[in-house]
């Protein structure tokens, strides 16, 4: 089928025609390359996002306290609405569905941490256990606060990364007393965070309740995080209706007053940047679709003028007994190679520059820009077919060519 005839018989018509054929193959290369690069930058964008919250888990809500903004029941708005250990403790017994629930509250002022001659100013979390898996803490000794620390008031701390080497240095740190602000916690363990975020690397975290008790004189829980396991958007939208049920009536406002309290649904925001970059894949395929058509438009056309300057050729074919397929096929395999050749350097170009820039443009919202191999396929049978599509109407033209007429245009 593809005799080295056949092939010669291209080379030469190539060769004839270098400009216009290098002309019209590169809006092809033009067009993969496009391609190839448009959708590795778009999956660059999305890896960055996603990297954004791998830190925490993706399914969580998060609710905090506000200001009322409606009257209700005889209050007047402007009240500040301040979460309790028993907001909590409702919230995780009467809330179905949970998966992990946690309160925070941040400890303020002067965060003075200090082991024997060396100190720093580090933040302080105060949190209950579910935490370190909500914000998927990772401990590289010891442990994270677990429930006997809480029940208990228990003055212990898991320090960051961060902390250890400020601190202790090379010292061993697991089980040694650091004070803070002032006062004694034992350290149980020591973790670091893989995104290599340096606030969370340097900070402390002790029981809620000692902190309550030590620190805040009060049971404040600034924060609460509630996952909801592997439900969808619209039931995590349902605990978010029974958590602001329950607060907003142990708190005495209308659950209605968007301003008391607000719930940030993780489940909802990820689904938002999930259905944004399927409309960015969608549009970028597109916009390569339209490039690469033009040069396919561009192929037929180099096609249609080869076909009409080899008419004599294609006559004495057909007179010698050529038939119209063998002429459909010469025509077919001859676009075929220029889209090939021309799809494949841009293929390769657009992989090329996408691994450059994996390695030197590397950042926080542009990680890992590549075309995976699902991406390479498809522009390969995408070039396939722009190759069958361009050879196709000019074949089909120089197949109706009658010997007897060809003979006489000459």
């Amino acid at each position: 089928m593809f005799s080295v005839d056949r092939w010669q018989e291209i080379f030469s018509t190539i060769s004839k025609n270098k400009l216009r054929t290098f002309l019209t193959g590169f809006s092809v290369a033009w067009g993969v390359f496009m391609l190839i690069i448009l959708l590795g930058s778009g999956r660059g964008l999305e890896n960055g996002v996603k990297d954004q919250f791998r830190s925490s888990a993706v399914n969580t809500l998060w609710v905090w306290g506000g200001e009322t903004s409606l009257a209700y029941k005889g209050f007047k708005p402007g009240r500040d609405i301040s979460f309790d250990n028993q907001d909590y403790e409702s919230v995780k017994k009467e809330v179905g569905g949970i998966e992990y629930i946690a309160g925070r509250t941040f400890v303020w002022g002067d965060n003075t941490i200090s082991y024997k001659s060396e100190y720093g100013n580090f933040d302080i979390r105060s949190v209950h256990p579910d935490y370190g898996l909500i914000e998927k803490v990772t401990m590289k000794e010891g442990r994270f606060v677990n429930p006997a620390d809480v029940a208990k008031n228990l003055k212990v701390a898991a320090i960051g990364i961060g902390i250890k080497e400020a601190l202790f240095k090379d010292q061993p740190a697991l089980g040694e007393y650091i004070k803070v602000k002032g006062i004694p916690f034992k350290v149980i363990g020591i973790f670091e965070d893989d995104d290599g975020h340096r606030d969370n690397q340097r900070a402390v975290y002790v029981p809620i309740t000692t902190a309550q008790k030590v620190f805040i004189g009060q049971d404040r829980v600034q924060t609460m995080a509630v996952t909801v396991g592997s439900k969808d958007l619209n039931e995590s939208k349902l605990m978010e209706d029974e958590i602001r049920e329950i607060i907003s009536t142990q708190h005495v406002f209308d659950k209605e007053d968007t301003q008391a309290m607000f719930i940030w649904n993780g489940v909802d925001e990820f689904k938002r940047y999930l259905d944004l970059f399927a409309a960015i894949r969608a549009f970028v395929w597109v916009i390569g679709i339209g490039t690469i058509i033009a040069g396919i438009v561009g192929v037929s056309n180099i096609m249609m003028i080869s076909v009409n300057e080899r008419r004599k050729e294609i006559g004495i074919r057909k007179s010698l007994g050529a038939t119209p397929v063998s002429i459909i096929m010469m025509i077919i395999q001859e676009s075929l190679f220029i889209t090939g050749l021309a799809g494949y350097f841009g293929l390769v170009l657009g992989v090329a520059l996408l691994e450059f820039a994996m390695i030197n443009i590397e950042s926080e919202f542009f990680r890992n820009p590549d075309a995976n191999i699902g991406v390479a396929v498809s522009a390969t049978i995408l070039l396939v077919i722009a190759g069958l599509i361009a050879g196709f109407v000019p074949a089909r033209k120089a197949a109706r060519i009658k010997p007897v007429e060809a003979l006489r245009d000459e």
